[in-house]
């Protein structure tokens, strides 16, 4: 029945500005810095180490020291790596599909003016692009946002990331970057209270609902499918058969388990909840925790983004959200 119906379209104002705050008196100008083009250009060893010393954040943590046996092995093989002839035509691509980053900036900034909107205390991250050969998506801290640029080509790019399912490259375009980086700050432990006692699905659920709804509202323009990198149809689809998957939860009792086999297959990365149906699209289960804490919130419009986020109960929030399907 979920195959038949995903298909069909819906009407709502899930991706309509819904949010928007008034940001009018906040101005936001987060401090970026380029370094692709430096990186992929090194001209000799000596070149490359000094990179990696003036940037030891971005050797430690991007590019992963602790892969390399020591330091001497990690520079043979990223000064190989980047005396391949066929960098500067990975070099051309990021110029080719970002140009001069205006558009990524312009997004990050928008999105971090709203951060502050609901966190005005909170100290912004420094953001640094970079492209490592494909060897690294993204990296953040509270201080500070890598981006490498070379992860998010898209389809069009001649050379793209190896090792990844294909319905996972589908989130590697431009235009994930911003609401991945959203999400991710939406799930950091110093935004996203969680009771990590609490090893129920309705608990993961909730939790990773939180964090989109989080991401949500420091992006209120932006389609949920981003958000939640599904596709329109899949998130149309599960939007159409909510009713379907809320029965299949009630019916397996799936709320409570804690069997982390279990409960994998509604939450972590799969292609398809094959559970549910052929056309179901994988970690179902944070999409309904999504659609919980919507309707949580909606009910109790005295809770503020702040208090939801530091609210550890998850078996209260979804008491307190009534929770129906939409269909």
């Amino acid at each position: 029945m979920f195959g038949v119906l995903l298909i069909s379209s819906c009407s709502n104002n899930y991706d309509e500005c819904v949010y928007q705050p008034d940001t009018s008196g906040i101005q936001v100008n987060l401090d970026f810095e380029r370094l692709d083009s430096a990186l992929l250009g090194v001209k000799s060893k000596d070149e490359l180490r000094s990179f990696l010393n003036e940037y030891p954040i971005i050797r430690e943590y991007f590019l992963r020291r602790t892969q390399y046996p020591d330091d001497s092995v990690m520079m043979d093989v990223l000064y190989r790596k980047f005396q391949n002839p066929h960098i500067d035509t990975l070099q051309q691509e990021i110029n080719r599909v970002f140009g001069d980053l205006s558009t990524l900036k312009g997004e990050l900034n928008s999105a971090f003016t709203n951060f502050k909107y609901y966190y005005p205390e909170a100290e912004l991250p420094k953001v640094k692009f970079i492209a490592t050969g494909l060897d690294n998506d993204m990296f953040i801290s509270d201080s500070l946002i890598v981006v490498g640029l070379d992860y998010y080509l898209g389809d069009s790019a001649k050379y793209r990331p190896i090792g990844l399912y294909s319905y996972m490259l589908e989130r590697y375009r431009p235009s994930y970057i911003t609401p991945s980086i959203m999400l991710l700050y939406g799930i950091s432990s110093k935004y996203n209270k969680t009771n990590t006692s609490d090893k129920t699905m309705l608990a993961d659920m909730i939790g990773y609902g939180k964090s989109f709804y989080f991401a949500k509202h420091m992006m209120p323009c932006t389609p949920d499918s981003l958000l939640i990198w599904y596709s329109g149809k899949e998130i149309n689809g599960s939007r159409e058969n909510e009713d379907i998957v809320w029965a299949h939860f009630l019916e397996n009792k799936l709320l409570y388990e804690t069997d982390h086999l279990v409960k994998k297959k509604y939450i972590e990365e799969r292609p398809k909840t094959y559970e549910i149906g052929e056309e179901a699209p994988g970690r179902i289960g944070t999409w309904l925790g999504w659609q919980v804490v919507r309707q949580y919130m909606d009910r109790n419009d005295e809770v503020t983004l702040q208090e939801l986020m530091q609210n550890t109960d998850s078996k209260k929030i979804f008491n307190d959200s009534h929770y129906k399907p939409k269909r």
